[in-house]
């Protein structure tokens, strides 16, 4: 099956600017936050970044990285907004397709499943058409059988990746990649509908301990829609990654808080241990 392990780096070395990257994770969770960190190390710029927006699109926003964004929105849960995505959005720095959840999720669908577009009822009544005047409506071919009608929905327009990245619990060195939390956080299809993905994980282990203590129904990620493994431990920190960790609100709340040039200097200027080394040396601060 191939070993495709790698280093963070390493990965991050594949993309170019101007691609359209996919972020997996929802929010604040299971964000692939080392795979982020070292984009941010990378000269990689002018990105198309779809995401369910969480300190990735905030940390790409505020440094400057992104051309466009697709996405529903851009929290950390637990604050409502992201403030750096806000402050990039205020000031003009990054264009915006702003969809319903369900039709962001319908053109990945759409992408995983090579279709220029699915057919959906989110957004019809909403001004997701006035804000996004490039999106079409489609009629059925087929009439409805109760009521004789045509029925129109939105036609959204698949959203197709040069690559994608996402964070899960276990991976083996094949690609094979297992969650363990409450959610798989559409992972899969932002790996089926991108042409290369990456995944990082806690811990990489042997395809037959994937199985040991969790069902096949949590082998998310399959193999040959992988590019590259990474294993990270904490690699989705701040954000949570349960079971493995929770998310760590006090350093979210710092990150919400700080000015990005000044937060960027004292946990970004490094590599991932820097970047660890002053997480620790902050919590020991606040002690």
């Amino acid at each position: 099956m191939g070993d495709k392990t790698m280093t963070a780096d390493e990965a991050v070395a594949r993309l170019e600017s101007g691609m359209t990257l996919g972020i997996g994770g929802w929010g604040s969770r299971r964000k692939p936050m080392a795979l982020v960190r070292a984009l941010l190390r990378s000269p990689v710029t002018d990105l198309t970044v779809v995401s369910y927006g969480g300190p990735d699109v905030g940390m790409l926003a505020a440094a400057g990285r992104i051309r466009k964004l697709v996405a529903p929105f851009a929290t950390l849960d637990s604050i409502p907004l992201e403030p750096h995505y806000r402050a990039a959005r205020e000031s003009g720095s990054l264009g915006l397709m702003e969809i319903d959840e369900a039709m962001f999720m319908s053109g990945l669908r759409a992408a995983a499943g090579r279709l220029p577009f699915l057919p959906v009822r989110a957004g019809l009544g909403s001004d997701v058409m006035r804000v996004n005047p490039g999106l079409r409506t489609v009629t059925s071919p087929y009439e409805d059988e109760s009521t004789g009608v045509h029925e129109t929905f939105v036609a959204m327009p698949a959203l197709s990746l040069d690559a994608a990245l996402v964070h899960v619990n276990r991976a083996d060195r094949a690609g094979n990649g297992q969650y363990l939390g409450p959610d798989p956080y559409f992972d899969d299809l932002f790996c089926e509908a991108a042409r290369t993905a990456y995944v990082s994980c806690e811990r990489i282990v042997d395809t037959a301990e994937l199985t040991k203590a969790a069902p096949p129904q949590t082998l998310l990620v399959k193999r040959l829609h992988v590019s590259g493994v990474v294993e990270a431990p904490g690699g989705a920190h701040f954000t949570s990654c349960a079971p493995d960790h929770d998310r760590d609100e006090a350093f979210q709340r710092l990150y919400a808080s700080t000015p990005w040039p000044e937060f960027a200097d004292r946990f970004l200027s490094g590599d991932e241990h820097a970047y660890r080394t002053a997480v620790g040396a902050w919590h020991e601060e606040r002690r």
